[in-house]
């Protein structure tokens, strides 16, 4: 799932996958503002079935908080 959701995110914000590292910080490294938060959100709804609420997805502070909180949706 993970293996699908970062080539999209790199793909739609026009960053490199590198970019997306565990410790890389969402808001900085795509330049998200509300509009933009909503295409994540749609893009992690379509690669991987969860759609996180938008109290969720402004908690998720790095890519790695992003996987792990997917990760647990998925299996808990």
């Amino acid at each position: 799932m993970i293996d699908a959701l970062r080539p999209a995110i790199a793909e739609e914000f026009e960053v490199e996958e590198a970019d997306l590292a565990l410790d890389a910080r969402i808001k900085e490294t795509l330049d998200l503002d509300s509009l933009s938060l909503v295409d994540l959100v749609a893009i992690i709804e379509q690669c991987t079935g969860i759609k996180p609420t938008g109290t969720d997805i402004k908690d998720i502070l790095t890519f790695g908080a992003l996987y792990d909180y997917i990760w647990g949706r998925c299996n808990g």
